[in-house]
């Protein structure tokens, strides 16, 4: 079980989209702030900077990776100015972008994303990152290929993924979601978890995936990510029944048994004290749309 693959796709909402860009001599494209959505750039040819709206300017080189896992205001630009206009130049040097976009459920941020800052910069270096470029290499290729492929959308989700695993794996902590997945009692109780929700799971039950005695196990489970191992628990399962309930038609008392819950009152109760609506409502309020 791949937690953090799982922990990303439960955020995930709706299909994925990207493009190839090709931009000319002096250029500037400004992206809007829209929600709950989450956006990359990668330059595959030429340079360029990217501008947030409320932070510093990063230039990007060839091969270099930005994402944004939270809706900011950004633009992408090459040669002077910082204002907002939109549009390019018909010559000059040659810029190519693959750049792409993801709905995500901002309501439920998850800390392996939550802990992301608002931009992501994963320069090009040798012998880094090499699953995420061998990704980008695919996207593109599949984009220059045909922009219809079936394997445009998996591919997609496999690079948020390598984004989101690049970045923590760039950035060792004492601390969070970093910390846990490097921690083998933490990371062993969140696979438990991950891998069966709706398991009648106890502090003593995984404290023994965990290796440690109860108490030992408790402290430092949320000391490294500073909720406790039931309050984890509840917060997934809720997280993945919601899923269930957006994405497919099982019936309200089968998601509350794949929750963890015998009682389908106790399930509904525990729902709308987590989202403030019963199941039912938010299936049908809630249904995914295109990024």
């Amino acid at each position: 079980m791949d937690i953090l693959s799982d922990a990303v796709a439960a955020m995930r909402l709706g299909t994925p989209h990207s493009n190839r860009t090709v931009r000319r001599g002096h250029w500037h494209t400004h992206f809007p702030a829209t929600g709950n959505s989450a956006g990359f750039h990668v330059v595959l040819q030429g340079s360029c900077r990217l501008l947030p709206d409320d932070g510093d300017p990063i230039h990007l080189q060839v091969g270099d990776v930005a994402f944004l896992p939270r809706s900011r205001g950004h633009a992408i630009a090459e040669g002077p100015g910082g204002d907002h206009r939109s549009g390019s130049a018909d010559s000059g040097p040659e810029t190519v972008l693959l750049c792409g976009a993801y709905a995500l459920d901002d309501s439920r941020a998850h800390p392996a994303l939550a802990e992301l800052p608002d931009v992501v910069h994963l320069p090009a270096r040798v012998g880094q990152h090499s699953p995420l470029r061998a990704a980008i290499d695919l996207l593109g290729h599949e984009l220059d290929t045909d922009e219809r492929s079936g394997a445009i959308a998996p591919l997609l989700e496999v690079l948020l993924l390598f984004m989101v695993r690049a970045w923590h794996q760039a950035h060792p902590a004492d601390t969070g979601w970093v910390a846990a997945l490097r921690d083998p009692a933490v990371h062993a109780a969140l696979q438990a978890i991950h891998a069966e929700p709706g398991a009648p799971w106890t502090v003593q039950s995984l404290a023994a995936h965990a290796a440690l005695s109860r108490s030992v196990f408790a402290q430092r489970f949320t000391a490294t990510l500073g909720i406790g191992p039931l309050t984890y628990l509840t917060w997934w399962r809720m997280t993945c029944a919601a899923k269930l309930l957006r994405e497919t038609d099982l019936l309200v008392r089968v998601v509350a048994e794949r929750s963890g819950y015998t009682s389908e009152y106790a399930f509904a109760k525990a729902f709308k004290r987590e989202y403030g609506v019963a199941p039912g409502r938010f299936r049908t309020h809630r249904r995914p749309a295109a990024a």
